[in-house]
């Protein structure tokens, strides 16, 4: 459907926000119409038909769930079964959001937004109407998705969608989630899909820098400001000014320096060492750890005000462990690199080894299987590749046992079939036949288990 031929309806208990839709809006469709009160939704959806309704998440309205804006989606469902609705969310409401998609929102949109974005959105969800001609509107910067930040578990598809919705977006974003899941490739595609695309990206490991290399790197110094300083020196902030800067490993720095790092993005300046001469910078912050939440939020590591100044909005990627069938999927992908790299034919993975590797839990998650399948293929004698052909870390498979309770029958059985799966080389067959099970049964039990 064409944007100029639409009747949009608009529900929002903020004047402004309104206001600013309706002004937006205006010269770009057929009709809006703007409603402050919730509860008038019905009347309205029974006098008139609607091709998109835009509907916030929160209400100072006698409803009074903390979740307004599922109550009241229901509703219009309830109503309207084929009604198009747009969420209008704040930031910290995102996860929730996320959550409306599967009560059958069309989309969601967070404020502020950027007008272009808003406008395209509208005109993708209008496209996706029964009845509308397909349109494929080719997205630019999206080289990471799809090609190296790859999925199609539920957890990545959630990634993948606030990816889309957060890029726009100028929110501090704190990435968490183990070592080796992927947070740098996030964090590029953060930067790809957003409105600072053509400007610098400046990656650091601010965890590996000692407390004077922390404010050289990241503030700049001037000549003369200690020993080593035989120049002038941007800093990583100015040097991504414009852009986004990904702070890795945010974690694992001295409260010395996050007290520094805190002062920088509430002045948005920086001094460089050895001056008295503030620089404005402009950046977008990316930060990412290993370090789960509950430990940051202890004040003797990491400092609150810090954690709020850097998570408007947070993603948690999951262990590899966690995304069943994804394994698979970027096991082949690898293979498929790795073939190119080292100019081998095109592999295939048998049925055995794609059983050992759904198997074993990967605790270093998708760079454990990266390397895995590099020297696999390295070390091939032929085009498909065997259970045999994969071999795991001693230092990694140690970690993939869990501590057994010797008291407890259910985690002596579960240690006892992964060690028998490993002694095998993940051959569920000679596994099968060693506990003296038959292979339905060992499923059963891997099922029972979630192994």
């Amino acid at each position: 459907m064409n944007l100029k031929n639409a009747t949009v309806l608009v529900v929002d208990d903020d004047p402004d926000v309104l206001t600013a839709i309706r002004l937006l809006l205006k010269p770009q469709v057929k009709e809006i119409v703007v409603e402050k009160n919730p509860e008038n939704i019905r009347s309205l959806l029974s006098k008139q038909a609607f091709d998109l309704i835009l509907l916030d998440m929160n209400y100072n309205s006698s409803i009074n769930t903390g979740n307004e804006g599922i109550y009241w989606l229901r509703k219009i469902k309830e109503y309207k079964s084929e009604a198009s609705v747009m969420m209008i969310t704040a930031y910290g409401d995102i996860d929730l959001a996320v959550r409306t998609l599967k009560e059958g929102a069309s989309d969601f949109m967070v404020k502020p937004w950027h007008n272009e974005i808003l406008v395209e959105t509208i005109q993708e969800i209008l496209n996706k109407r029964p009845g509308s001609p397909k349109v494929n509107t080719p997205k630019p910067g999206s080289s990471v998705i799809g090609s190296e930040l790859l999925g199609s578990s539920e957890q990545m598809m959630e990634i993948f969608h606030k990816i889309e919705k957060i890029a726009p977006t100028d929110a501090n974003i704190l990435i968490l989630g183990e070592n080796g899941t992927g947070k740098d490739l996030i964090a590029k595609a953060l930067h790809q899909r957003s409105l600072r695309a053509s400007k610098p990206y400046m990656k650091v490991d601010v965890g590996a820098l000692s407390e004077t290399l922390f404010e050289s790197e990241l503030f700049g110094h001037k000549k003369g400001a200690f020993t080593d300083a035989r120049e002038d020196r941007m800093g990583r902030f100015e040097a991504a000014s414009g852009g986004t800067l990904f702070l890795d490993e945010i974690g694992n720095i001295s409260l010395q320096q996050q007290a520094k790092l805190l002062t920088v993005l509430q002045n948005r300046q920086v001094t460089r060492l050895g001056s008295n001469q503030p620089v404005d910078v402009d950046i977008r912050l990316i930060c990412a750890t290993n370090v789960p939440m509950s430990a940051l939020a202890n004040e003797t590591q990491f400092r609150k005000d810090l954690i709020y100044r850097i998570n408007t909005v947070e993603i948690i990627v999951p262990p590899l462990r966690n995304r069943g069938d994804d394994i698979l999927l970027l096991a082949e992908h690898f293979c498929k690199v790795y073939a190119q790299k080292y100019m081998k034919p095109a592999f295939e993975i048998h049925r055995n080894a794609i059983d050992k590797l759904l198997t074993y839990s990967f605790p270093g998650n998708v760079r454990e299987l990266q390397y895995v399948i590099e020297r696999a293929v390295i070390m091939a004698d032929d085009s498909v590749l065997q259970a045999k052909d994969f071999l795991f870390s001693p230092i990694e498979q140690a970690a993939t046992l869990p501590e057994v309770n010797e008291t407890n029958l259910g985690d002596l059985e579960k240690s006892t079939i992964l060690r028998v799966i490993d002694k095998n080389n993940g051959n569920i067959t000679k596994a099968a036949k060693e506990l003296g099970l038959t292979r339905t049964a060992l499923y059963r039990r891997l099922s029972k288990y979630d192994i």
